[in-house]
């Protein structure tokens, strides 16, 4: 597939690019500075400012899906889906937080007495950028929350999948290395099973 990558320089984005071209995709990379990515077979890398979404759409146009991995602080969920729509791209692809996720029936994450305050800005715009994709009905949208420990790791493809609630281990925690959420966000973009659905992925 021809995959447009937003946030490529970022630790997530890196790891998605590695797992993108592993897998033979030609991949768009867009960052404000994607001159600190090193130039590699099957890239192109692109200037822009996400959060404007007539430049957005010009770089899109002729990619068969979009992955988003900006921080959720310096993106707008209104421009990425205009600019994806004026586009005329179908598949649209967020790496998404935790902070939105159950811990129990009406409980979330966020919501938790243990949640981390120098967290909290990005996670709140986290879950309003889940708000806004779950009114939009047009885009095949597809957000992926990690697990509450999100850490650079190991590639191991051994992991579970879940829905809304968060995911933990028979130790009680909860955690996915960034190279096997890439693996579960590929997996998605190649066999799609969560379109306009939230899910997440964890040990």
């Amino acid at each position: 597939m021809k995959v447009a990558l937003i946030g490529i320089t970022g630790h997530v984005g890196s790891r998605l690019l590695a797992e993108l071209l592993t897998r033979h995709h030609r991949v768009t990379g867009i960052a404000r500075h994607p001159e600190t990515t090193a130039p590699q077979s099957g890239l192109v890398l692109e200037q822009a400012d996400a959060t404007n979404s007539s430049t957005l759409a010009l770089l899109l146009v002729n990619h068969d899906a979009v992955v988003s991995a900006s921080r959720f602080r310096t993106s707008n969920p209104n421009a990425l889906v205009t600019g994806v729509k004026e586009a005329g791209v179908k598949r649209l692809l967020v790496v998404g937080g935790a902070a939105s996720l159950q811990v129990a029936p009406g409980k979330f994450l966020i919501d938790t007495p243990d949640f981390p305050d120098a967290y909290k800005v990005e996670a709140h715009a986290g879950v309003q950028f889940l708000d806004t994709l779950r009114k939009e009905n047009d885009l095949e949208w597809t957000f992926l929350s990690p697990s509450a420990e999100f850490v650079p790791g190991k590639r191991t493809g051994k992991f579970r999948l879940g829905g809304d609630d968060l995911l933990v281990d028979a130790n009680g925690r909860s955690w996915i290395s960034m190279e096997d959420y890439a693996i579960a966000l590929v997996d998605e973009l190649e066999h799609p099973k969560h379109v306009r659905q939230r899910f997440t992925v964890g040990y």
